[in-house]
């Protein structure tokens, strides 16, 4: 384990809610515990908790799952028993079976293979107006780019009904899961169930001229100008080269903003550096 992400993990612990949290995370593992109920328990308000489970899962020990609008949050035990045995691997001159009980807190793993990394995670919600083509993609794409590392979302001011077909049909070709996508407004990211943003990017002008509801205050936002896939014109066969061009224009997008530095970045920085990737990364179908 990095001793970075060890940082990480155990300054998100040195907190009375929540150390709580997790405690009681672990106490419901495999199970899981939906925000509201955790704020119930702890006894803080929806927002302050929302707040405490973006920091638990940025230093990688929480998961969350999406169950329509709700978010249930489980205890990442694999990264908590690497953490443990970063602290005692050491023990006894690196032999901490000489060292009685400790030695039991730390498991074999399930694998035989020593867990190597708890790595932080950055939710990063993709908009577009209708959230069928473009967002839809830049979310697909995070998720298998990403590798745990970024959580990908995607939502519109309009939402249309369904994604576009010959996205998912050109996302399906390409490997990636299409099981979860689907069209939903932006508003499903407002309120204490909503899940904690660390990113916003637009992938078109100002939706429809709207101003984006109130998504916290927090997240740093980018904005990523493409083209329409509505809009193109010609024939089947023009329109899915388009389409292929449009794709990997957002993939090498996707590609530079995570290879960029995040820990030496400050806010200001890393918002002049999403602008900059879409100033930059740039082919007009």
């Amino acid at each position: 384990m990095d001793e970075a992400f060890a940082i990480d993990g155990l300054g998100s612990l040195a907190q009375p809610t929540r150390l709580a949290v997790f405690r009681r995370l672990l106490a419901a593992h495999p199970g899981t515990i939906p925000a509201g109920e955790l704020a119930r328990l702890c006894d803080v308000p929806h927002n302050t908790m929302s707040t405490h489970l973006g920091v638990l899962s940025r230093a990688g020990l929480v998961e969350v799952e999406r169950d329509g609008r709700a978010m249930n949050y489980r205890a990442d035990v694999k990264a908590f028993r690497g953490l443990v045995k970063f602290l005692a691997g050491d023990c006894c001159n690196g032999r901490p079976d000489l060292c009685g009980d400790i030695a039991r807190l730390i498991p074999a793993n399930d694998d035989g293979n020593e867990v190597q990394t708890m790595t932080p995670a950055f939710n990063v919600l993709f908009l577009c107006t209708h959230n069928s083509a473009r967002s839809i993609m830049a979310e697909a794409l995070l998720e298998k780019i990403g590798r745990g590392k970024f959580r990908g979302y995607s939502a519109g001011s309009d939402p249309a009904t369904a994604p576009m077909a010959d996205v998912i049909k050109r996302l399906q070709a390409m490997g990636h899961d299409v099981s979860r996508l689907r069209c939903k407004s932006w508003n499903e990211f407002t309120g204490p169930s909503a899940p904690r943003m660390d990113f916003v990017i637009a992938l078109c002008d100002t939706p429809q001229g709207q101003t984006c509801p109130d998504l916290g205050e927090q997240f740093v936002t980018g904005a990523w100008p493409l083209p329409d896939p509505a809009d193109f014109k010609g024939s089947p066969t023009e329109r899915a080269t388009l389409l292929n061009e449009l794709y990997a224009m957002i993939r090498r997008r996707i590609e530079i903003f995570t290879s960029l530095p995040f820990a030496t970045l400050d806010k200001m920085a890393l918002k002049a550096r999403l602008d900059e990737i879409g100033d930059t990364v740039k082919t007009a179908p």
